[in-house]
């Protein structure tokens, strides 16, 4: 991988719009060689729950489901907010291919040395 990109998303099904292109610009940066990973926190972690995305489909865009698929597919991860993703009392044995639930101190590793991130 030539470096490093992060996609930090606080939305889901409260912002269609946003969740789907967080993850149109994750699928650039893995399909750009990047070391990519989307952190979901606060509303966000809802779409680490299997089905929580299959019927978003923005126009114009591909289905969300695919996207994230697609993400993982392509050796991208997903990291989910620990503590937002509990406050939900969501079911953990549900995940999403690839994601994992963390805590921040991974979201700081990861971004320690700089690595660049955009946020929707």
């Amino acid at each position: 991988m030539a470096g490093k990109f992060c996609v930090s998303l606080t939305h889901a099904r409260d912002d269609t719009d946003k969740a789907t292109v967080a993850f149109v610009i994750a699928n650039a940066a893995v399909g750009s060689d990047q070391e990519t990973v989307v952190f979901l926190s606060t509303e966000g972690v809802n779409l680490a729950v299997e089905g929580a995305a299959d019927d978003i489909h923005e126009e114009g865009f591909a289905p969300l489901k695919e996207l994230m698929d697609n993400f993982v597919g392509a050796g991208g991860t997903i990291l989910v907010c620990s503590p937002c993703f509990n406050k939900r009392a969501l079911d953990e044995n549900a995940l999403v291919k690839g994601a994992k639930i963390v805590g921040g101190a991974k979201l700081v590793e990861f971004l320690a040395d700089g690595t660049p991130s955009v946020s929707y």
